[in-house]
């Protein structure tokens, strides 16, 4: 067995692996990369292999950066089965048909072809296969297993089997507890494992401390009469601050505000959350089955039109507004930011990972001005970010999860996160004795 890599070499966004046993080829997701422009570029390279030869392409979650450029693959010839749990498939259909919007109007305006189109997403769609957790199914020579990963709805690690052979990719991990998902399942025995390491030098604040938190902004924001802009991935972020929300409306631990989620794409996947509620955790289960809905609660608008959208801006504050996108690279979040980041009163509450060049990243390195659509903007709003809502475990979660495997891993590759945080965390494995190394773009290692 052969695997290349090809994606979140010592970056975090674009994930791609190929598997290669017997003359047959699996891919293990088929991200975007994302991040400042010269890097998204990347996406239109060539792909080092031909599209038509892959048998299976192995889906571990519904992020952009994990499915993202499926289409173009299917645009280029692959017609084999696309694989992941129901759920994420569902999420990925919403997530990419949004990105192939983006796509087409970003190259309008660029001028350049797209790299994918609609009807590329719809192809694609025809080709998803879903199964369950746990459920081994067969691809030519490789079994193939998915566990629960915990990191959104529907994510998963992947165990491969061929011959005498296994190897088990992490995709990304989550971080319990959290409010809506069961804990991430353990490792299974493996002898090779492809590892995230998104935070592998950091720490979170305890679990306990991010509902906190997130009250302590909101009151800030009320005593200022500010806005606390909330820039969420549609999926899972947004989901996991609703439900919190609801909490502290129903608890009464907030004064009445009102609270928009303004973003259509994410207004869509909540939409989706209860048809799976069966993977939501024991609690969340135990309030649903009290009739709680626990993505609605008073002052709450969902705001899906353009023209509801820019009414926010008419609304007295102080408010409380989460958009998208998570990074602050595209999506309504812009328009807000434009209008808001200039006032002291205002308040950016950061609840994910910031990709290097985003915008959220500038905000969180205390940039003073930046650019947003060719404006310079001052930036005089507070910014404040919670690690504790990071869907990506930290450092002692990742090695927490390593060492939860009956087995020792004879080899660990440390993909998904900047070198400098990925070298921090191979030092720490490599000194427990674990075999940690740090794949090149391109490396291909026989297994």
């Amino acid at each position: 067995m052969n695997i290349t890599f090809l994606g979140a070499c010592r970056m975090v966004t674009g994930s791609m692996y190929l598997l290669e046993h017997d003359h047959v080829k699996v891919l293990v997701d088929c991200g975007m990369i994302q991040g400042e422009q010269f890097t998204e570029d990347k996406n239109y390279d060539e792909f080092s292999f031909q599209p038509s030869e892959i048998t299976a392409v192995l889906i571990t979650h519904a992020h952009i950066d994990h499915c993202g450029r499926v289409p173009r693959l299917v645009r280029e010839g692959f017609a084999g089965k696309i694989i992941s749990t129901h759920a994420t498939l569902d999420l990925a259909y919403l997530m990419l048909e949004d990105s192939a919007h983006v796509i087409q109007m970003d190259a309008e305006q660029a001028g350049y072809p797209p790299l994918y189109e609609a009807t590329d997403v719809e192809r694609a769609a025809e080709l998803f296969h879903g199964v369950e957790y746990h459920q081994a199914i067969q691809v030519g020579p490789f079994t193939i297993e998915l566990f629960d990963a915990g990191h959104i709805l529907g994510s998963a690690f992947i165990r491969l089997t061929a011959g005498d052979k296994t190897i088990v990719f992490s995709g990304d991990l989550g971080n319990p507890p959290v409010p809506l998902l069961k804990p991430t399942e353990a490792l299974p025995p493996t002898e090779y494992l492809v590892m995230e390491s998104t935070y592998g030098n950091k720490i979170h604040e305890p679990a306990k401390e991010r509902k906190l938190l997130l009250q302590s902004a909101i009151y800030e924001t009320i005593t200022l009469h500010g806005t606390l802009l909330i820039p969420a991935f549609a999926l899972e972020r947004t989901q996991e601050i609703l439900y919190e929300l609801n909490d502290l409306v129903e608890h009464k631990d907030i004064p009445p505000v009102p609270i928009f989620i303004d973003s259509p794409l994410a207004i869509k996947a909540t939409r989706i959350y209860p048809k799976y509620n069966r993977w939501f955790n024991q609690a969340t289960r135990y309030l649903i089955a009290k009739g709680d809905d626990v993505f609605k609660f008073n002052g709450l608008k969902f705001t899906s039109t353009v023209q509801e959208s820019r009414a926010i801006l008419n609304v007295k504050a102080p408010k409380v507004i989460l958009a998208g996108s998570g990074m602050m690279q595209g999506g309504r979040i812009r328009y807000h930011a434009k209008n808001y980041l200039s006032d002291f009163r205002n308040q950016v509450l950061i609840v994910g990972y910031q990709v290097k060049g985003s915008l959220g990243r500038q905000l969180l390195e205390k940039a003073k001005h930046v650019v947003i659509d060719g404006d310079q903007v001052e930036v005089q709003a507070r910014v404040r970010a919670i690690g504790a809502y990071s869907a990506h475990a930290d450092q002692a979660k990742l090695l927490a999860w390593l060492k939860s495997s009956a087995g020792h891993p004879q080899q660990v590759w440390l993909t998904h996160g900047e070198e400098n945080t990925a070298q921090v965390l191979a030092g720490i494995l490599q000194t427990a004795g674990f075999k940690a190394e740090l794949p090149e773009y391109g490396q291909t290692h026989e297994l």
